[in-house]
């Protein structure tokens, strides 16, 4: 069975099957990068907490930043909010994002 939760025309902001949380590309707000990446972690705990899951079930982490540049700062943040022996397999690459002001979209897909 597949369940939808917070679906739209164009987009379910979680979607549930098998035990896996697939969950719609994150976003912040923020002039900077670190902010940004704070504000795009903090509603993909939300997201988590509304499927049934948390930090430590993360299975992957996909990561796209508008300009390699914004790595390092990126990683700060991602490094000490990722629980201790549970980082997720992962990829990062650089996009241009939805919006000219967006440095960082995140996309998770997490057991439950």
């Amino acid at each position: 069975m597949i369940e939808r939760i917070d679906t739209s025309e164009r987009m379910s902001k979680i979607v549930k099957h098998n035990g896996v949380a697939y969950l719609c590309g994150q976003v912040g707000s923020g002039e900077s990068a670190t902010e940004q990446t704070l504000d795009c972690l903090a509603r993909i705990d939300a997201l988590l907490e509304k499927a049934g899951s948390s930090r430590s079930q993360i299975l992957q982490a996909i990561i796209w930043l508008s300009d390699m540049k914004y790595f390092k700062e990126m990683n700060a943040v991602w490094d000490s909010w990722v629980p201790e022996g549970h980082a997720p397999a992962r990829a990062c690459g650089e996009a241009k994002l939805a919006r000219p002001e967006l440095k960082v979209e995140i996309i998770i897909t997490a057991a439950y």
